[in-house]
């Protein structure tokens, strides 16, 4: 059971603000620091022209706990960050860190860029408050985890940005800090190292307390068990909900309605439902192992051959996932017929528990060139009691003997 005493960041009534250009916040810096020399109290609340990036946040992180900050750009998570690693002050609010802190915020931060791979090793040591002799006894294992042996003695302004990612992270975890932060920097990494940052990541968080921040969603579920979703610098949900944070994170995706990538005006889209297979009413949402239908309504505007047409089903990355069968048979267009009209079903939907969308693709039946091409024409959710970051929950029956 843990006691306060494994508490290891404190987050308390966290806020800072910025000014939206460089001349009125050199002004307002100058009356503040005026301020301080009389003694006057700070300024509060918001001045024309500043924004709060950061506003109110509150937490703690045990040891053995990884919390995951999602959020757009512009929420306010790399902010939060700086301010976690003391590169930059709150305005208002407490920080409170026990232990070394490890921290992979920015591409290359913290390494001098004049000077070798191996020297910068023994410098962020250093910053982390161990000795030249416990960093002698970990720079050869620093330097195999980071692939980089050939170009340990190159200086670091020479590395591409995966070398430094590299070096950056085994510098970070294996001098085994009670605190680690890491922010999107191991998207730049090939997939192999991430592989292993990962197993890295499983091998020290019951000795430490980790902020993860990625865009990638199925990172956040692999390794984070608690989560604050930001927006607008103040948290909008936060606690040991990941996959409730995630779908709401997602659902800007999923309020898309429609997104027009070719169109060559011939067929235009109409209509687009969701249908549950038994009673043909519309839904939304499906459970798992169920029939998957969907109702389709074009409106023909020039005259054509019967077009085939591709379904897709994304994920709530927008990454394609699946592709339902094409229409496989031949019917007619009469000259006076206006509209298409149809129905696809998919019995026994083995897609995981979360939030996807469909694309459509109108094509030319001999040629397959596009007619027409729409993003996200609908979206709709899967039904499971368990939870999944893989795309399929594949059925199965197992016989013992």
């Amino acid at each position: 059971m843990n006691n306060q005493s494994d508490i290891l960041v404190k987050v308390e009534g966290l806020s800072k603000k910025f000014c939206k250009d460089l001349k009125t916040s050199l002004w307002y810096g100058v009356k503040d620091l005026t301020s301080n020399v009389l003694g006057k109290s700070k300024q509060q609340g918001l001045r024309p022209k500043e924004f709060w990036a950061v506003k109110d946040i509150n937490f703690e992180l045990r040891r053995g706990e990884c919390l995951g900050l999602i959020g757009h750009n512009g929420a306010g998570k790399s902010t939060l960050l700086k301010i976690l690693n003391g590169l930059i002050n709150p305005d208002e609010g407490k920080v409170t860190i026990k232990g070394r802190v490890g921290a992979l915020i920015e591409l290359g931060a913290g390494f001098n860029p004049i000077l070798s791979g191996r020297e910068n090793i023994y410098n962020n040591g250093a910053v982390l408050g161990f000795t030249k002799a416990e960093i002698d006894a970990k720079v050869e294992e620093i330097i195999d985890f980071a692939e980089i042996r050939e170009f340990i003695d190159m200086p670091v302004q020479n590395y591409s940005s995966g070398m430094k990612v590299r070096l950056g992270f085994a510098v970070a975890a294996q001098m085994e800090p009670d605190v680690l932060i890491i922010d999107e920097v191991l998207a730049v990494g090939d997939l192999g190292f991430v592989l292993k940052c990962f197993k890295t990541i499983d091998t020290i968080l019951p000795n430490t307390a980790i902020v993860f921040v990625s865009h990638n969603m199925p990172m956040i579920s692999r390794i984070c068990n608690k989560i604050i979703l930001m927006e607008n610098g103040v948290s909008k949900l936060q606690g040991k909900g990941v996959a409730a944070a995630i779908d709401k994170y997602y659902k800007r995706f999923a309020q898309n309605e429609s997104n027009v990538v070719f169109d060559d005006g011939s067929i235009e889209l109409q209509k687009v439902d969701m249908i549950d297979a038994k009673t043909n009413v519309r839904i939304k949402e499906l459970n798992w192992d169920s029939s998957l239908k969907f109702y389709f309504k074009f409106k023909i505007k020039q005259p054509m051959n019967s077009p085939l047409f591709n379904i897709i089903v994304m994920d709530k990355e927008q990454r394609p996932v699946a592709l339902l069968e094409r229409n496989n048979k031949e019917y007619m267009i009469s000259g006076s017929q206006n509209e298409i009209e149809f129905f696809v079903t998919h019995e026994n939907v083995q897609l995981s528990k979360g939030i996807y969308s469909i694309s459509i693709a109108a094509l030319k039946p001999t040629s397959l060139e596009p007619l027409l091409r729409v993003n996200n024409v609908l979206s709709f959710q899967i039904i499971h009691n368990d939870e999944n970051w893989q795309p399929f929950l594949l059925k199965t029956t197992y016989n013992y003997v």
